[in-house]
């Protein structure tokens, strides 16, 4: 970053991304930005709230990579990700690198073993920005294994970037659209409690129900087959049928559709808010 030419280039990125806030062009302008600087892989910028599955804002993954980068995260995993913990316990910093978060000791993780290990990641660094009402954004980028593991000098040139990039998300994030459409709002919890225990049930059996519930809460089938006293073999064939009936085909689109749905909570009178949400208009 105190190389003039490199300084001329972000300063220009930069300001296009200022100019695209409030809009669906914000967050491919600022990865630009970013990648302008340092060379970033699998962008993705993340919605967490402790009460909500995280939501996926924005990503630049390849088609082939969804399922191992986004889907397979959500079906539990996410619970584990050091990043996820970081940003629920009051996150002091706006940066954070994956290797010093874990000290080291990634790879002896579950979290390793059971999901990160198939990422084809070397390195993983994010921006984080913390909102209003427990919601967090994190801007997550990668490394693959052809560009290894970010640099010393690297690290420092995002780390230096931290600041207008954590300020730029936020303030992104306090358009009304934006705040409308993807930030929870305060003093919900019993909305949001209702909306785990009623979503579904007009479509579902009271044991896919309870699978359901188990799911949208992040867990995966091992913990939902422990909790409910059944066999893992049940508990995913629950979840395809869940997945049949409600017409979806990954936890990507399961948790839209439930996000989706709570804006019928009201409507719905403690009943299935699916039942408002997909009724003919």
């Amino acid at each position: 970053m105190t190389d003039i030419n490199q300084l001329s280039k972000w300063n220009r990125d930069i300001s296009r991304a200022i100019a695209a806030l409030g809009s669906s062009q914000f967050f491919p302008a600022l990865i630009a930005s970013i990648n302008g600087q340092v060379q970033i892989d699998y962008p993705q910028v993340w919605l967490y709230h402790h009460d909500l599955p995280p939501r996926v804002l924005y990503h630049q993954i390849p088609k082939h990579a969804i399922r191992s980068q986004i889907d397979q995260y959500l079906d539990g995993p996410y619970r584990e990700d050091p990043f996820y913990q970081t940003s629920m316990h009051q996150p002091r910093a706006k940066i954070y690198r994956l290797s010093r978060v874990t000290m080291g000791k990634l790879q002896q993780s579950d979290y390793y073993r059971k999901y990160y290990s198939g990422t084809g990641t070397s390195d993983e660094a994010i921006y984080l920005a913390k909102l209003r009402a427990g919601n967090v954004i994190n801007l997550s980028m990668m490394r693959l294994p052809q560009h290894g593991p970010f640099t010393d000098q690297e690290y420092e040139s995002l780390y230096l970037l931290a600041e207008p990039v954590s300020e730029l998300i936020k303030s992104h994030s306090e358009h009304d659209d934006f705040a409308v459409t993807h930030l929870i709002q305060p003093g919900i919890d019993y909305q949001i409690d209702l909306a785990f225990r009623t979503f579904g049930a007009s479509l579902l059996s009271p044991r896919e129900k309870d699978v359901l519930e188990l799911m949208l809460r992040g867990y995966g089938p091992g913990v939902s087959a422990e909790r409910l006293g059944i066999a893992v073999e049940t508990v995913r064939r629950h979840r395809k049928s869940i997945y049949r009936k409600l017409d979806v085909s990954s936890q990507t689109d399961l948790f839209s559709l439930f996000l989706n749905a709570m804006s019928c909570l009201g409507e719905a009178g403690g009943e299935d808010p699916l039942s408002i949400y997909m009724a003919p208009r």
